[in-house]
């Protein structure tokens, strides 16, 4: 056979796999041809609250999206927003206590300390019925001796936004948006517009990367922790010691 002959065969060969090859548009759409993404649970939770207008905001904004938080309020300011603290129950949202005026619970009189916490406690029980009001300490400062003394978990956080400083929107948001990790627990403060802003934002951008937004509680059980009362967590898998 020549080679002329040869090639012309090849080519008549050839004709029928070609046509059995798929056509660029014939390919698989992305959207099944990628897996999909793994969940990712976050806590956002909120500091010095409840506050005239921009709690509630905030309560409007997760509602619209599904979204659940964690609030640690202060105890001389429930007065007047028991409305606020019940909506925060009763749409899914946890409770905790934050002392009865921000105080240092590292310095002072260790009684003192324990009354603060005692009478933020009895005060949330009135409102909202017997429970486990998980404590964060303000600043997270924490004594040893009252560390002891607390029959609830103790949550510091993982990422903290300093929104209190900023008060800048994008930048907090940016902030949670490129440095979120599963089972982070971040600290933010619902007195400021910006924090809503930008907790709301941040929702916004993650929830379609598979990140879920959690209590506390909930975040603890996604990840298989029994959380330990007294003890200081940065998140379910990590403890902060307590000097």
């Amino acid at each position: 056979m020549t080679k002329k002959k040869r090639r012309a065969l090849l080519c008549i060969l050839a004709v029928p796999l070609l046509a059995l090859a798929p056509r660029p548009e014939e390919s698989l759409p992305a959207s099944a041809a990628e897996p999909t993404a793994t969940e990712k649970y976050v806590a956002l939770t909120f500091d010095d609250g409840p506050w005239p207008e921009t709690t509630e905001q905030l309560l409007d904004g997760l509602a619209e999206r599904g979204a659940k938080a964690t609030f640690f309020l202060i105890g001389e300011q429930l007065a007047g927003h028991e409305d606020t603290v019940r909506r925060m129950a009763d749409e899914g949202h946890q409770v905790g206590n934050h002392t009865f005026t921000h105080m240092d619970l590292s310095r002072g009189d260790p009684a003192e300390r324990l009354r603060e916490l005692a009478a933020t406690d009895e005060t949330l029980r009135a409102l909202l019925g017997d429970g486990d009001y998980w404590l964060r300490p303000p600043w997270g400062f924490l004594a040893p001796q009252t560390a002891a003394a607390v029959e609830v978990p103790m949550v510091y956080w993982s990422l903290d936004t300093e929104d209190w400083r900023r008060l800048d929107a994008d930048a907090v948001a940016q902030d949670i948006i490129d440095h979120a990790r599963d089972g982070d627990i971040i600290l933010l403060h619902d007195p400021y517009a910006t924090s809503v802003e930008a907790a709301l934002r941040a929702i916004d951008a993650l929830t379609p990367q598979g990140y879920r937004f959690v209590t506390l509680e909930e975040l603890f059980r996604q990840k298989g922790v029994e959380p330990e009362p007294g003890k200081l967590y940065i998140r379910p898998d990590e403890r902060k010691r307590i000097a």
